[in-house]
């Protein structure tokens, strides 16, 4: 090929990845990947190219632990647009492009799963965060970090979420800077009702926001100042509306989940409704969590900090077994490569040393890349994220033509709301669906009162 023949094919390629909206910095980079593509294919021309030779490339970089979760989104965007765009090459007119690249998100270091044990030194992250940051949690830290500290240290005593972190120490900082940067000890606990009227009138919050505002303020006046919560003050609550969860009949389950064109994620979206698992829950399964002589499931850890059993349906045994089967291919292979460790929470990891390499402990829904983790460099294998399957309902969803609006806890609503159709009782849905409170479960009730089903609509009554 001329030099010439060479720039215009550069050319036209570069044109080609400007309809994707791909920033002007980050186009050298995609050329780069294809040129690394075509260096390891040397001798094949690339209209001759086949499924087959990508998947065996993209499967090689997979393995690569240096190589993050966008960057394998890069990697295969820059190859989209060779072989689809650019060459319009007829295997690559049906090749999942975006399915692929959605299912190499790769998990960040600020991800639920892995942000509790990458924080360290409570201190040092807080001082590191002050001075790279700029946001008002950083400003508020850097004037009163003894407070933002022991707020995390009681959270962590309690082992509660770290998404309960993160929100409670940013309610406090906005705390702090409505009241003009104060010490929060010298602001009496009056002001807490000033603020949460202020959030309603001025911020238009809804009900759940300005109850999650409360509770972070009474759990810091109560457990790091060791205050005694008396008058808080007079303040307008936020009025909170009744909504009935979103449900889809039983036909529109097997419709959607149909839709779901890939099997492993069809697998995950069928157990969300065959077990009314949440999101995270079915997306952090582990292996020996699955227990197929009981036909049952135990869910780990979950909201509140409880495991509970859910039983596992018997129209999904032999897919899951084979989903498992296909996770220990996996595992061997990356043992044999000298990887093959899974992230465990800290506690278990000092206990058990030896079980992050453990075939029981690996992932029933693993991500298809492994990662390097830049401040431990530990090379692991990671759950999915749980926007691969998010966006393959939200897909499923457009194509079904289903019109309500559905997320993947539709599936669980669906799931309590079936059960109680069913005849079962609200304690043993209660129960697996692993609400404290009954009256939780009580909201899918709406559907044994059917309000105004029973009444003929006098549109009905007109003579014909």
């Amino acid at each position: 090929m001329t030099d010439e023949k060479i720039a215009q094919f550069w050319d036209n390629y570069i044109r080609k990845l400007k309809y994707y909206d791909i920033k002007p910095g980050a186009l050298h980079w995609h050329v780069k990947h294809v040129e690394r593509y075509i260096k390891n294919h040397e001798g094949v021309r690339l209209s001759l190219h086949t499924q087959q030779h990508l998947e065996n490339y993209l499967e090689k970089q997979a393995h690569n632990p240096r190589i993050q979760g966008w960057q394998h989104q890069q990697i295969i965007r820059s190859l989209q647009v060779l072989f689809s765009d650019l060459l319009e090459l007829e295997w690559a007119r049906s090749f999942p492009w975006e399915t692929r690249i959605d299912d190499v998100k790769g998990l960040s270091n600020e991800h639920a799963t892995l942000a509790r044990s990458n924080m360290g030194n409570i201190s040092q992250q807080l001082a590191k965060k002050a001075d790279s940051s700029s946001g008002l949690l950083a400003h508020v830290i850097k004037a009163h970090s003894k407070h933002i500290e022991r707020v995390i240290v009681e959270i962590r005593m309690r082992q509660y979420s770290i998404r309960t972190e993160k929100s409670y120490t940013e309610w406090l900082a906005r705390f702090i800077k409505f009241n003009n940067m104060q010490d929060p000890e010298n602001i009496p606990a009056s002001e807490i009702g000033r603020y949460l009227e202020h959030l309603v009138v001025n911020r238009n919050v809804s009900s759940s926001t300005q109850s999650q505002a409360l509770n972070a303020l009474i759990f810091f006046y109560k457990n790091v100042l060791g205050k005694e919560i008396g008058d808080i003050g007079v303040f307008r609550h936020s009025k909170k509306p009744r909504k009935l969860p979103v449900v889809l009949t039983r036909d529109e389950i097997s419709n959607l989940i149909a839709h779901i064109e890939m099997p492993e994620r069809n697998l995950m979206a069928s157990l969300l409704y065959g077990c009314g698992m949440r999101l995270m829950e079915c997306v952090r399964l582990r292996v020996l969590d699955v227990d197929f002589s009981y036909q049952q499931i135990i869910v780990r850890n979950t909201k509140g900090g409880k495991d509970r059993v859910v039983p596992l349906p018997n129209n999904l045994s032999d897919r899951l077994q084979a989903q498992i089967n296909q996770v220990k291919q996996t595992h061997d292979r990356d043992l044999e490569n000298g990887y093959g460790r899974v992230f465990l929470p800290d506690a278990l990891a000092r206990k058990y040393p030896n079980a992050p390499k453990e075939f029981r402990w690996q992932y029933v829904f693993p991500s298809t890349t492994i990662a390097e983790d830049p401040r431990s460099g530990e090379v692991r294998r990671h759950h999915i994220h749980e926007r691969a399957l998010q966006k393959h309902v939200k897909r499923a969803v457009d194509k079904s033509g289903i019109v309500k609006r559905v997320t993947c806890h539709t599936f669980r609503h669906s799931f309590a709301t079936h059960l109680l159709e069913s005849g079962y009782d609200i304690r043993t849905v209660q129960e697996l669906l692993g609400h404290a409170d009954v009256s939780t479960t009580m909201i899918y009730t709406h559907v044994l009162n059917k309000p105004g089903m029973s009444v003929t609509s006098p549109f009905d009554m007109l003579p014909t």
